[in-house]
C-alpha cells in the first residue's frame, strides 16, 4: 500500500472518530430535558390522581346531596300535606267561629229573654212581697161578686198560673239550651284548637327537619364549590404541565433532529470509510496482481532464458557430438549418438480476483430486534379499555431476553416514560432518511443517551414495565424522528421478518 492510500484511510478514520465524539458533547442536554420531562410526567400523574380523588369526592357529595334533596322534597311534600290539613282544620275552625258567632247571638237573645223573665218573676215576687204575703188564688176566686165575676176571676187565675208555668218552663229550657250550646261550642272549638295545635306542631317539626336538611344542603353545596374550585385548580395545573411537557417534547424532538443529523453524517462517513477501504483493497489487490504478474513474467523470462541457455548448451553439445561423429566417421569404427530431446515448457499461472464482502443488513436496513413469539400486530385493537391504536408490534419471550439495535444509530432516549415503562429510543439515518426505533417495557437498559450503537448491539433486556401485561418487547419504527404520536409510525412487519 502506497503513502497516498495510507493518508486517505488515516483521514477517514480521524473524521469518523471526531464525528463519534460530537454527540457526547450535548448528550447531557438531551438527558436533562428527558429528566425534566419525566418529572413533568410524574407531576402530571400526581395531578391526575388528585383530579380523580376530587372527582370521586364530588360524585360522593353529589350522591349525598341528591339523597338529602330527595329527603327534603319528601319533607316538603309532607309539609304541604300537613299545611293542607292545617288549612282544612283552619277552615273548620273558621266555620266553627262563625257558628260560635251565631250561637253567641242566640245566647245573647236567650240571655235577654231569660233576663226579661227574670225581671218579670222579680216583679211578681216584689208584688207579692208588697201585698204582705203570697197570692192566694182561692181568695181571689171567693172574692167574686157574681158567677160571671167568678168565671172571669177563674180564667184570670188560670191564665196567670199558665203564664207562670210557661215562663218557668221556658226559663228552664232556655237555660238548659244555653248550657248545652255553650258546652258544645266550647268542646268543638277545643277539639279543633287541639287538632290545629297538633298540626301546627307537626308542621313546625317538619320545618325543623327541613331547616336541618337545608343546612346540610348548604354545607354540601359549599363543599361542592370548594371541591370544584380545587379540581379546577388541579386541572389548570395539569394543563399547564401538559403544555410544558409538550414544550419539552418539542425540545426532545429537536434534539433528536440534531442526533439524526449526526447519525446521517456518521452514516455518510461510514459509507465513505467503506468505500475508501474497498477502493484501497481493490487498489492493493490490483497492485498485488501487477506485482504477481511482474514476478510471474520475470520468472517466465528467466525460465525462457534458462531454456534458451539449455538449448544453446544442447546445440553446442550436439555440434560437438556432430563434429566428433564426423571425425569418427572418418574412422572405420566411428558411431553416431542420438540427439537429446528439449525440456517441456512450464505453463503461466492464471489470475484470480478477491471474493466480495457479504452484507449483514436486510434490504430495509433493519433487523429483528429480539427472539420470541409475535403476539400483537400494528393497528387498532382493544385490550379491555376500549379501542386504541397500537403503533408497534409485540414480541414475547422470557424476562431478560436480549434486545438488540435494529440498525446503526444514536440513543436519543433511555429511561422510564409513562406507559412505555423502561424504554430506549434510537435515531437512525438510513439511505439519507431519518428513522427512529422504540424498544419498550424493558426489564433493564444497557445504553445511555447520546451513545452510538451498531446494528445488532445489545441495548437492554426484555421485561414487563409500564402499561404491560407480561414479559414482551413493544417495538416501533417511525419514519422521521419519534414525536410521541402515531403520525409517523409505520408497520414494523413491512421492515423486519416476524
Amino acid at each position: 500500500m502506497n503513502s497516498k492510500s495510507k493518508w486517505l484511510l488515516t483521514g477517514v478514520s480521524s473524521v469518523l472518530a471526531l464525528t463519534l465524539l460530537i454527540p457526547t458533547v450535548n448528550a447531557d442536554t438531551l438527558s436533562e430535558l428527558q429528566q425534566e420531562q419525566q418529572k413533568m410526567e410524574e407531576k402530571q400523574n400526581e395531578l391526575n390522581s388528585g383530579i380523580t380523588v376530587k372527582s370521586t369526592e364530588i360524585n360522593q357529595n353529589q350522591s349525598t346531596l341528591e339523597s338529602i334533596m330527595a329527603e327534603i322534597q319528601d319533607l316538603e311534600n309532607k309539609i304541604q300535606e300537613t299545611q293542607s290539613k292545617i288549612s282544612g282544620v283552619q277552615g273548620e275552625i273558621d266555620q266553627t267561629i262563625i257558628e260560635i258567632d251565631e250561637l253567641k247571638k242566640s245566647i245573647v237573645e236567650l240571655e235577654r229573654k231569660i233576663a226579661e223573665r227574670t225581671e218579670l218573676l222579680q216583679e211578681r215576687a216584689r208584688a207579692i212581697q208588697l201585698s204582705g204575703g203570697s197570692v192566694d188564688y182561692i181568695d181571689v176566686l171567693l172574692g167574686a161578686n157574681s158567677f160571671v165575676d167568678f168565671i172571669d176571676r177563674f180564667s184570670a187565675v188560670n191564665t196567670l198560673i199558665d203564664a207562670d208555668r210557661e215562663i218557668m218552663s221556658e226559663q228552664a229550657e232556655d237555660k238548659k239550651l244555653l248550657g248545652e250550646q255553650q258546652a258544645q261550642v266550647e268542646t268543638k272549638l277545643a277539639e279543633q284548637e287541639e287538632r290545629r295545635a297538633e298540626l301546627v306542631g307537626l308542621r313546625e317539626s317538619l320545618d325543623g327537619q327541613k331547616a336541618v336538611q337545608a343546612g346540610l344542603v348548604k354545607d354540601l353545596k359549599a363543599e361542592q364549590e370548594r371541591l370544584a374550585k380545587e379540581k379546577t385548580t388541579l386541572v389548570q395545573q395539569r394543563d399547564e404541565t401538559i403544555d410544558v411537557s409538550a414544550e419539552l417534547e418539542t425540545k426532545i424532538v429537536n434534539e433528536q433532529a440534531r442526533l439524526a443529523e449526526l447519525a446521517r453524517k456518521a452514516e455518510e462517513e461510514r459509507l465513505r470509510k467503506l468505500a475508501a477501504e474497498r477502493a484501497a483493497a481493490e487498489k492493493a489487490a490490483a497492485e498485488k496482481a501487477v506485482a504477481e504478474k511482474a514476478t510471474a513474467e520475470k520468472a517466465t523470462a528467466e525460465r525462457l532464458a534458462a531454456e534458451r541457455a539449455a538449448e544453446q548448451a544442447t546445440a553446442e553439445k550436439v555440434a560437438a557430438e556432430n563434429a566428433a561423429s564426423q571425425k569418427a566417421a572418418s574412422k572405420p569404427e566411428a558411431s553416431s549418438a542420438p540427439a537429446s530431446p528439449s525440456a517441456p515448457s512450464t505453463p503461466t499461472p492464471a489470475y484470480s480476483a478477491p471474493e466480495p464482502a457479504v452484507s449483514v443488513n436486510t434490504s430495509s436496513g433493519f433487523i429483528r430486534p429480539t427472539a420470541g413469539r409475535f403476539t400483537s400486530k400494528f393497528g387498532w385493537r382493544d385490550i379491555g379499555s376500549g379501542p386504541e391504536f397500537h403503533q408497534g408490534v409485540d414480541i414475547a419471550n422470557s424476562k431478560g431476553t436480549a434486545i438488540i439495535a435494529a440498525a446503526n444509530g444514536f440513543v436519543s432516549y433511555a429511561g422510564s416514560m409513562g406507559g412505555y415503562g423502561n424504554v430506549v429510543i434510537i435515531t437512525h439515518s438510513i439511505n439519507g432518511q431519518t428513522h427512529a426505533t422504540v424498544y419498550a417495557h424493558l426489564n433493564s437498559i444497557g445504553v445511555s443517551v447520546g451513545q452510538q450503537v451498531s446494528q445488532g448491539q445489545n441495548v437492554g433486556g426484555m421485561g414487563n414495565t409500564g402499561r404491560s401485561f407480561g414479559d414482551h418487547l413493544h417495538f416501533e419504527i417511525h419514519v422521521g424522528p419519534w414525536n410521541g404520536g402515531r403520525t409517523n409510525a409505520v408497520n414494523p412487519a413491512s421492515y423486519i421478518s416476524l
